[in-house]
């Protein structure tokens, strides 16, 4: 063993006895973070309205973004804090949540300029307690947050599940009808970083469960350029090989957090539908976290979906109004067939609702002037149409 391996173990042996001493000081702090990090709105004085409560109650509402594993709060139980949980997603009608993992983001983070050299991250999995291989490694964190969320199935009592294939899918859907007071997730990475530099670990993790990747998250990675990096460059030779690699295992490719060069590559390579799971539009926003028009119909084109983001930032407003503004600007562009729900819900923002008050959008909707079929596929079903044709079929 080198001096400086020893070192590291000496002083990771330090941690973990620090750690031993402060979990509920530590465990305190986590949560006051997660407070401020992801607040809601409170809720308008007016009541949504009974149409939009009755279409509302109809709906599998599908969100294709949420970063609700990372913090650590048990989501079989309704929290006071953060935005989602299972009990929150069956009042709200959320049949079908994308969780994500972002695996390493980092320090002042920013919408201009990040680079990898910091790790928020690591500090989380040390003051959470995450097994030693996490804290130094990134796909480990991937396996980590699988198991978390497989140990949310598991003491479900069959409340909750995890999709990967259409089987499951079909499957799932199927109980709901009979039980609405059920909910499914379905597992993405937020910035491939999280493959360690390698295209063949798609495999590794699609073996895990994980059925979408975005080339990046708030820094270049070795896969592709961020909006918010330093170089931002477009897919590279290895962000080349791994979305082929996704598209044999079904894995969805997303394209939110990318830069220009990269979406504009991806829609260029993809031969299977590309998702932007967490957006907005420029036309209403007008930032480099946003898609512009071009960017829409391209994605449109590869019959894949654009979720419009519920933070100030991506719809252009702090309230259901501004979501569901940017929602009719995106189906003006590009038809009501390809445009989605993408919260980013626990995911250091703020939103005006939580999981369990997404009728207040629905009655947005029906404010902007969307019919209901309109309705229906946004809130949910062109997601569950995009999933039953691209998920692995068993």
């Amino acid at each position: 063993m080198t001096v400086r391996r020893r070192a590291a173990v000496v002083a990771a042996g330090a941690v973990v006895a620090g750690l031993a001493v402060a979990r509920p000081a530590l465990d305190l702090a986590v949560a006051q973070v997660e407070r401020r990090l992801n607040p809601v709105a409170p809720p308008p004085p007016t009541p949504v309205p009974a149409r939009a409560r009755e279409l509302h109650r109809e709906l599998r509402v599908v969100d294709l973004h949420a970063d609700s594993l990372l913090f650590g709060r048990d989501l079989l139980r309704r929290s006071s804090r953060g935005h989602l949980d299972v009990p929150r997603m069956i009042e709200g009608r959320v049949a079908l949540q994308v969780l994500s993992m972002a695996v390493k983001t980092p320090r002042g983070l920013n919408y201009d300029a990040n680079d990898d050299r910091s790790d928020e991250v690591r500090t989380l999995a040390l003051a959470k307690r995450w097994p030693p291989a996490t804290w130094r490694r990134l796909l480990p964190r991937v396996a980590y947050l699988v198991g978390r969320a497989r140990d949310l199935e598991a003491r479900s009592g069959g409340a909750f599940r995890i999709v990967t294939t259409r089987a499951e899918l079909a499957a799932y859907l199927a109980d709901h009808a009979a039980n609405p007071a059920t909910a499914a997730g379905l597992l993405s990475i937020e910035g491939a970083h999280a493959l360690e530099g390698d295209p063949a670990n798609v495999d590794v993790v699609a073996d895990l469960g994980v059925r979408m990747i975005s080339p990046a998250h708030f820094f270049d990675t070795a896969f592709g350029g961020s909006a918010h990096g330093v170089a931002r460059y477009g897919l590279t030779a290895a962000g080349r090989d791994m979305v082929a690699r996704m598209e044999r295992r079904g894995v969805l490719l997303d394209v939110a957090h990318g830069s220009p060069r990269t979406i504009d590559d991806a829609l260029t390579v993809a031969t299977r539908p590309v998702i932007a799971s967490h957006t907005g539009v420029r036309g209403i926003a007008d930032n480099v976290r946003n898609l512009s028009d071009e960017q829409l119909a391209g994605v449109a084109a590869t019959g894949g979906l654009v979720g419009i983001g519920f933070w100030e930032t991506a719809c252009g407003g702090p309230d259901a109004a501004a979501i569901a503004r940017s929602i009719a600007y995106a189906v003006e562009r590009i038809g009501a067939d390809h445009v989605a729900l993408g919260s980013d819900w626990d995911g250091a923002v703020a939103v005006p609702f939580d999981a369990a008050r997404p009728d207040r959008l629905t009655a947005a909707l029906l404010d902007v002037g969307l019919d209901e079929a309109a309705i229906r596929g946004v809130m949910g079903e062109n997601a569950l149409r995009v999933f039953s044709v691209t998920l692995p079929e068993d």
